[in-house]
C-alpha cells in the first residue's frame, strides 16, 4: 500500500498564510471570487469552466481598473504543469522530482488568489520577503496551471526591463502543507497542497521548463536595449 505523509513545503523566507487571520483570508477571498465568477458567468456564459462536469477550472479577483497607475502593471505566466513529472526537483522536495495532480491542483486553485509573486537577484530561484507583484486569476489549461496579475512596477523597475527579453523566464510555485503519496517513490506524488506564492526566475533555472512568464504590457525598446546591454557587460 501506498504510504500517506504529510511535509511542509519549506522555501525560504516562505509567507506564512497560517499567521493569525490568514487562512480565514484565504477562505473568504475565494469565496467572493467564486461568486463574482459564477455572475459573471450567469449573464455572459463564459468565465466558469469545470473539467468533466465537476472541477472548478479558474477563479479570479476583480480588481477596479485605473488607467495608468503608475505600480501596477499586467502579467501572465505559466505556473506549472500538472500531471507531469518537474524536470528538476524543486526547492523543498530533498531532491526529488515531483508530480502535481490536477485534482490537488484544482483543489488549491483559490488559495493562489491574493498571494504574492516575488523573485530572488540573479533570477535563480526564491526569495519570499522580495514580494514585487499579486496573482489576481488562476485557469488550468490542459497540463498547464496558468496565473495572471500585477507587477508593482514603480517598486521594481528592474523586473520591467528583465521582462522584456521575451522568453527567457519561466516561474515556480510555493507550497505548504503539501501531502505526498508515498514518501519512498523516487518521483514524489503531491495529491494535496496550499499555494503560499510563486517566483519569477530564469526558465531554465524552473523545476518545470514548461513555465512561461511575460508582461502584457510590453516594456519600450529602449528598456529592452538597455537591459542587453546591461547583460553584455556582466
Amino acid at each position: 500500500m501506498a504510504e500517506c505523509a504529510t511535509f511542509l513545503w519549506a522555501l525560504l523566507g516562505e509567507w506564512n498564510i497560517r499567521e493569525r487571520g490568514g487562512m480565514e483570508y484565504v477562505a473568504e477571498l475565494g469565496r467572493r471570487s467564486a461568486a463574482a465568477v459564477v455572475a459573471r458567468a450567469a449573464r455572459s456564459k463564459v468565465g466558469l469552466r469545470k473539467l468533466d462536469g465537476l472541477g472548478l477550472h479558474a477563479m479570479a479577483v476583480d480588481f477596479p481598473k485605473v488607467h495608468g497607475h503608475p505600480n501596477r502593471l499586467p502579467f501572465e505566466g505559466v505556473l506549472t504543469l500538472v500531471d507531469v513529472a518537474s524536470d528538476r526537483a524543486p526547492s523543498g522536495a530533498k531532491g526529488h522530482r515531483v508530480v502535481l495532480t490536477r485534482a490537488a491542483a484544482e483543489t488549491a486553485l483559490p488559495s493562489l488568489l491574493g498571494m504574492a509573486v516575488d523573485y530572488k537577484a540573479g533570477w535563480d530561484g526564491h526569495d519570499a520577503r522580495q514580494k514585487c507583484g499579486i496573482i489576481t486569476g488562476a485557469e488550468l489549461t490542459g497540463r498547464r496551471l496558468e496565473v495572471a496579475g500585477f507587477l508593482f512596477c514603480r517598486d521594481y523597475p528592474e523586473i520591467e526591463q528583465r521582462m522584456g527579453l521575451e522568453g527567457l523566464m519561466g516561474m515556480s510555485y510555493e507550497l505548504a502543507d503539501a501531502h505526498v503519496a508515498d514518501m519512498r517513490a523516487s518521483v514524489w506524488t503531491l495529491t494535496r497542497a496550499t499555494f503560499t506564492g510563486a517566483a519569477i526566475l530564469l526558465r531554465e533555472k524552473a523545476a518545470y521548463k514548461g513555465t512561461s512568464f511575460r508582461l502584457t504590457k510590453v516594456p519600450t525598446a529602449a528598456q529592452v536595449a538597455g537591459l542587453r546591454l546591461a547583460d553584455s557587460l556582466n
